[in-house]
């Protein structure tokens, strides 16, 4: 009996992707960059606390989700064609349920916060649900996943000032362009897959100027992050880890330049590092000044 619930529960942390961090992390780094700015460098730890359990639950419902979206699609990509829902290890019943109870959860967790940010739950749950299905019918489905990813930044300035600044939406903006370099970065990976299956991603979209585009998202990414900063009053340090992400984002370009699935991929694990380049900018700033 024990066993079989050990089997159960290895398959539910597939199912959520909690073996593979990645998601989780670039969705909570810009999260993490709002909590941070929206305190002015001295967050409530109830706060902090909510929201990284929060995203991490919101990742995992997302990632049901998306494997209940994509479950006639991904038997047909060898890299996913071994999935829990896919293989028919997990029911698409039980797949729904397990989203459902994540979602749950992760509400429940805001109960303490100001109303303001109990409203904005919904839209988040919305763009969270919605994005897998985006990839049909939406041509650069990656703009939509930076908005879904990105929707904990104007949520933590609701939570701490209980309304939402100009600079949250323009933090959210900076989060829409780098999702779309990142996951470009991704698409470039399952180009082929997606050709055959016809589904939309930003690497079809962009076609040969797809390395172009990438490297024009993460400068108008840091452009973006730049005037952030200066609307936060942010200072020299917090210059010092966009610049720092400015080099990690110049060293993507030396791996994908070539399109090579592999090095492609690399350069999409690599994008924690930028978002973590940021956050020490921010969280350095506000420990020096």
């Amino acid at each position: 009996m024990f066993m079989k619930y050990t089997e159960r529960l290895h398959l539910y942390i597939q199912l959520t992707r909690l073996h593979r961090p990645i998601g989780m992390l670039l969705l909570l780094w810009p999260t993490l960059w709002a909590v941070w700015i929206a305190a002015e460098g001295h967050p409530s730890w109830l706060i902090v606390l909510i929201f990284t359990l929060g995203t991490v639950l919101m990742r995992s419902s997302g990632c049901a989700v998306n494997d209940y979206a994509d479950r006639h699609i991904d038997k047909h990509v060898k890299r996913t064609q071994d999935r829990p829902l896919t293989s028919g290890k997990i029911s698409e019943r039980e797949a729904l349920w397990v989203a459902f109870a994540l979602a749950l959860l992760s509400f429940a967790l805001i109960l303490p916060l100001n109303p303001l940010t109990w409203v904005m739950a919904f839209p988040a749950l919305f763009l969270a649900v919605s994005y897998p299905f985006t990839k049909r019918f939406f041509a650069i489905p990656q703009a939509y996943l930076g908005i879904a990813f990105g929707f904990g930044i104007p949520m933590a300035f609701a939570a701490t000032h209980g309304n939402v600044p100009a600079v949250a939406w323009v933090l959210l903006l900076a989060n829409v362009f780098w999702a779309v370099a990142y996951d470009t970065e991704y698409a470039m990976v399952d180009r082929d897959d997606d050709i055959h299956l016809g589904i939309h991603s930003s690497a079809l979209f962009f076609g040969k100027y797809d390395v172009l585009a990438v490297m024009v998202c993460y400068f108008i990414t840091l452009l973006l992050l730049a005037a952030a900063g200066r609307m936060a009053g942010l200072g020299a340090v917090y210059f010092v880890g966009l610049i720092a992400a400015a080099g990690i984002a110049l060293h993507h370009y030396t791996l994908i330049k070539d399109r090579s699935r592999e090095k492609c991929f690399a350069a999409f694990l690599h994008n924690n590092w930028f978002g973590a380049a940021v956050f020490a900018g921010v969280v350095g700033n506000y420990l020096v000044w």
